[in-house]
């Protein structure tokens, strides 16, 4: 249902979302499950925490461990491996923080995942002290950086501790410091409200007429024997989107535009204010000046200025789609189209029922014909087939008996490359979105290899076309990651441009329309059905169905993050209402989205934009695959000169080397006025 999926990253590039734990565990060798090959994850093992007092046994010893490296660092001498230092400080940061944040979304143990979530806070205060550390700054100004390499990461390291405040007077320093530590708490809190909140919404098997029984026939029932759901999407979407009782579809999508409730509307509104006071403390009056200034985008009037051609281009459309929603409504309905409202909840229904009766494509259809481990299977083979890399499973003890591990190796040498974990099924407290977690990143000035953790919630049935590119789109930001052969791992990967790093995710979105790629299943797959060539090409024309109130909404939200996060403090629910009051869907008194909308409480406050400036830069990039989207030599020079590069180079750059020209917005904008 989701085109757009929350990718976890840093705010501030000193503080990453690390992984690892050196300290605690090495190896992980295994047989692997096929042909009896012997096959080991290239990095180290995913430590185990069985308990809160392990968690907090290996906090503790990590954060000692860091502030005796940070003090060997301060005393070492300015030369040319100073760098190297500076990176062997970050590198021990993913290995001893990182598995300990990570399981604070995954972990079935709700004391394991409080353990974890009190170290995240441990470990975010001491992260902001050093991203305030003169002496490490004076060293970073006057390092010695012979190549472009290196002057790269001193001028991002640079602008990393400038934005922490380590340039401030001391008393605004100490005040940044403070914001910095509270706006980590409540991002937590935020995220803690929605994963352990467990809203249910209970139904008779009457009401859930139209919803296919898969979705709801293991469920659980309650004391009235009625079928009780939670809003995780594998359950939600299909009630919304196919339940033919309306009341049905209005009790699931209020639930679900619910989450988070009043506790995370004031927690929201604590941040924008907080992030407000921390953007005055430089001298913005904004606190979207100050974070996009390092960004492709500059600053706000950029970032309004390409919001307002995107509207420009879509709001007829937008408009259009809903009177063709009003009219399926009336038609069904038998009620006189003047007369005939369309509820937020009706939305997906009609559009999925129009969907049916112009194209003859029912996206249930298609989980027959995409079982979930083949498509995850199918999904590497396209990585395989396009950029010469294989993936091998291997078994290993995660965070849960049904989480995978896969190495990635070079096809061609066979040498290893970086470590993909997956886990693929909703399950109670689980992060319920679908992301991607960069866990490790690449060195090869140490030979250290990347590791990232796909993070989806996938109906055990099949995955519909939709879900597929929501795959395609997360195993992306893993490749991002696996795929980065930096010398540095703080260049590494996914390290690059917030407003960039959607890019390599979304341009691999459009590949699951294709034919050529989709028979790809079969190797995968023998016995899987090969989905028709026609039920493709009806699902090609249905894409452009809807495609305003798509990009509608895409514009609201980013809109509404820059509103938020303009000079004038506005109280979340009642911005969101106006401004949603304003579009042709309108507001639904007593709904409240904002206290859900993870990704402005998080690293994506006032960037939200990223996700269509990035669009406009991934559409630009699929224009050298027109021609075959499976062409290897492509494959490879994309590779090698985007993906391989992470943050060695600034993003512009990056797309400049691998299209031979600068990127331009021309496919993006033809594409909307399709």
């Amino acid at each position: 249902m989701t085109s757009f999926h929350f990718f976890p990253i840093a705010t501030m590039k000193h503080k990453h979302l690390f992984l690892g734990a050196a300290a605690l565990l090495l190896g992980a060798q295994a047989l692997a499950q096929s042909g009896g090959a012997a096959a080991v994850l290239p990095g180290p093992a995913f430590p185990q925490f069985k308990s809160a007092a392990q968690v907090k046994s290996a906090c503790d010893a990590g954060l000692a461990g860091a502030k005796k490296r940070l003090a060997a660092l301060e005393r070492r001498k300015l030369d040319t491996g100073w760098l190297a230092a500076y990176d062997d400080y970050y590198t021990y940061q993913e290995d001893v923080q990182y598995p300990i944040e990570f399981v604070l979304n995954v972990h079935p143990d709700k004391a394991v995942r409080e353990a974890a979530q009190a170290c995240a806070m441990a470990w975010s205060e001491y992260n902001t002290g050093v991203g305030q550390n003169e002496k490490l700054y004076r060293a970073l100004k006057s390092v010695p950086t012979p190549t472009a390499l290196e002057r790269e990461l001193q001028r991002v390291a640079l602008g990393s501790f400038e934005d922490a405040g380590v340039a401030l007077p001391p008393a605004k320093r100490k005040q940044a410091k403070t914001l910095l530590v509270r706006l980590a708490e409540l991002d937590q809190k935020f995220g803690q409200n929605l994963r352990d909140a467990g809203v249910k919404v209970s139904f008779s098997e009457a009401e859930l007429k139209g919803v296919p029984e898969g979705v709801w026939a293991k469920a659980p029932r309650d004391a009235q024997g009625r079928i009780v759901l939670g809003v995780d999407y594998p359950s939600s979407g299909p009630v919304i989107q196919m339940a033919e009782d309306p009341a049905a579809r209005e009790r699931m999508w209020r639930a679900k535009n619910s989450e988070g409730g009043d506790a995370n509307l004031k927690i929201l509104d604590e941040i924008t204010q907080a992030r407000q006071d921390f953007a005055k403390l430089f001298g913005y009056n904004n606190f979207v000046d100050f974070n996009l200034r390092r960004r492709m985008a500059k600053d706000s009037a950029s970032a309004w200025k390409f919001l307002n051609e995107v509207k420009s281009q879509v709001s007829e459309r937008e408009v259009a789609d809903m009177a063709q929603l009003r009219a399926a409504k009336a038609q069904h309905l038998g009620t006189p189209l003047e007369a005939t409202q369309v509820f937020a909840w009706d939305s997906a229904f009609y559009a999925e029922r129009l969907r049916q009766a112009q194209f003859s494509v029912d996206q249930e259809a298609f989980r027959e014909y995409f079982p979930a481990q083949e498509s995850l299977q199918f999904a590497m083979r396209v990585i395989e087939r396009l950029m010469g890399v294989k993936y091998t499973r291997v078994p290993a003890e995660l965070w849960h008996p049904e989480a995978q591990a896969y190495a990635v190796s070079d096809a061609a040498s066979g040498k290893p490359l970086a470590t993909l974990y997956v886990d693929l099924f909703p399950r109670e407290a689980k992060y319920n979105h679908a992301a991607v977690w960069p866990l490790r990143s690449s060195a090869t000035r140490i030979g250290r290899t990347p590791t990232a953790a796909l993070v989806v919630n996938f109906d055990r049935k099949g995955l519909t076309l939709g879900e597929m590119e929501t795959l395609l789109h997360e195993l992306g930001h893993a490749v991002h990651n696996n795929l980065s052969n930096t010398h540095y791992a703080s260049q590494g990967g996914t390290n690059v441009m917030l407003d960039f790093v959607e890019a390599p995710s979304q341009m691999l979105e459009d590949w699951v329309y294709d034919k050529k790629v989709l028979k790809l299943m079969a190797e995968v797959c023998p016995s899987c059905k090969p989905v028709p060539d026609a039920l493709v090409d009806k699902a090609v024309a249905a894409k452009e169905f809807g495609k305003g109130s798509q990009y509608g909404r895409q514009h609201l939200f980013a809109s509404y993050d820059l509103a938020l996060h303009g000079p004038v403090h506005q109280e979340p629910l009642a911005l969101w209402a106006k401004m949603q009051g304003a579009t042709p869907q309108g507001y639904v008194e007593g709904s409240k989205f904002p206290a859900g909308f993870a990704h402005v409480a998080g690293g994506y406050g006032a960037g939200y934009y990223g996700y269509l400036w990035s669009l406009v830069v991934a559409m630009d990039l699929r224009t050298a695959f027109a021609a075959d989207k499976l062409n290897p030599e492509t494959g490879m020079r994309y590779r090698n000169l985007v993906l391989g590069q992470g943050g060695q180079k600034p993003a512009p750059e990056l797309v400049r080397d691998f299209l031979q020209r600068d990127s331009n917005a021309k496919a993006f904008f033809d594409y909307l006025k399709r």
